[in-house]
């Protein structure tokens, strides 16, 4: 007998030469079955158990382990479990509660206090920190794991509508300029942008009937893609996460925004010089997968002469900012190191935007940032540039900025990319 469903006996052997008593019995039988049926479908129905939970009690221990006059942890340990400066996170909670009114505080339904702003924000930045599930914050913030999935979630909406017009940003004409001037600096490449590459984010409960549509031979789990370019401070200049992770690299080029500003003619006019030639727009470091247009600059897969194998050793050093950018991101906010629990795609990228601005205003608030200061371009109305297209995706130019990027390279004093005679 199964232990699960005990008003399911065993099925009494009836006589065959008594119709009458079998059809009795087997009556008795069937209606003690439907009786207890109904008694266990009403025990299971019931309402669930409320579970008195302290919110004011968990406020004020929030409040004496970190934002008291003398609190219990320091301002180190702080940073590390909620990955930014206490000034920085209070000034997410003050702009969030003037932002939404879900935030603020008030009384629910019992005309009981509700949690505060503190709380609430707390649990949405230590899920995004960890990856933990939702219910962590049941035992130390006294919340719920539905509340604490809905803090999350409000949280995330609400930071990509209020931070996200400066810290996801499309570079201006005066970033531009900083960008160029910090690259050359740097990197030694003038007219560079930044590096442009994609990672994949595992999406743990992805629908099944989608599972062939995000899975690739190369991961085991299904994945959705995020196509980023990162400048030398690690900035985020431009994101666009959604795409399937059985795609690759250029089928997510062709649907990314990233050329949209340049195709409607709202891109800013940043030329710049190299080698005595005058280009008309800068340029991004990419690896061999990616097509050999006008913005794009690879390395060489054989090189001959020394200066190409300068080049090479600068192109791959360079590259490295968004590599590295990944792996901040994937250590810092733990929720993109594990997999997602999302079900939608809208909520991923939600969650996946959020930490990209979250990781911003962190570069800012340390004071690493190359534009720190958003500075608006003038309002200018779009207008489609027939010809802008076929001066992205030109060939020519592609070549040509790469040969000058490389004698560029090779009239520098660079004893660090010197090669070595075993290497000629």
């Amino acid at each position: 007998m199964d232990s699960k469903f005990p008003f399911l006996s065993p099925i009494p052997d009836f006589p065959d030469d008594d119709d009458t008593g079998s059809s009795d019995s087997s009556l008795v039988f069937f209606q003690n079955l439907i009786q207890q049926a109904e008694l266990l479908d009403t025990a299971s129905s019931s309402k669930k158990k409320y579970v008195r939970r302290d919110r004011v009690g968990g406020h004020e221990t929030l409040m004496a382990d970190y934002f008291d006059e003398n609190p219990k942890f320091s301002e180190d340990t702080f940073r590390h479990r909620f990955r930014m400066s206490k000034s920085l996170f209070l000034k997410i909670v003050s702009d969030v509660q003037a932002y939404d009114e879900w935030f603020q505080e008030g009384l629910d339904g019992r005309m009981k206090k509700s949690f505060t702003p503190l709380q609430k924000v707390t649990s949405a930045i230590k899920q995004l920190a960890t990856g933990n599930p939702p219910d962590e914050g049941d035992e130390y913030l006294n919340m719920s794991e539905r509340t604490s999935r809905e803090c999350l979630e409000y949280f995330c909406e609400t930071v990509c509508k209020r931070y996200g017009g400066e810290f996801l940003r499309r570079p201006t004409s005066h970033d531009i300029a900083l960008l160029y001037q910090a690259h050359e600096d740097r990197h030694h490449l003038p007219g560079m942008l930044g590096s442009l590459d994609c990672t994949h984010f595992v999406w743990r409960m992805c629908p099944t009937e989608l599972r062939g549509q995000y899975m690739r031979g190369d991961h085991q789990y299904p994945t959705i893609m995020l196509e980023a370019v990162a400048s030398q401070d690690l900035w985020i200049w431009h994101a666009f996460c959604g795409p399937a992770g059985s795609q690759n690299d250029i089928n997510v080029l062709q649907q990314s925004p990233l050329f949209l500003a340049q195709r409607n003619g709202t891109a800013p006019n940043c030329p710049f010089q190299v080698n005595n030639h005058l280009y008309k727009r800068g340029y991004y470091l990419t690896d061999g997968i990616y097509p050999t247009w006008s913005v794009f600059v690879k390395s060489f897969p054989y090189p001959h002469d020394p200066n190409e194998k300068k080049f090479k050793r600068q192109h791959e050093a360079a590259r490295k900012d968004v590599e590295r950018a990944f792996g901040v991101l994937k250590s810092k906010w733990g929720i993109l190191n594990r997999p997602m629990r999302s079900k939608t795609v809208k909520k991923i990228r939600s969650i996946v935007y959020t930490c990209l601005i979250l990781h911003n205003m962190i570069i800012k608030d340390d004071g690493r940032a190359i534009a720190p200061v958003h500075i608006q371009d003038p309002p200018v109305e779009p207008v489609f540039d027939e010809t802008a297209y076929t001066e992205l995706i030109d060939e020519d130019t592609h070549w040509r900025l790469k040969h000058d990027l490389v004698e560029h390279l090779g009239s520098l004093d660079l004893p660090h990319l010197e090669v070595d005679s075993d290497e000629e």
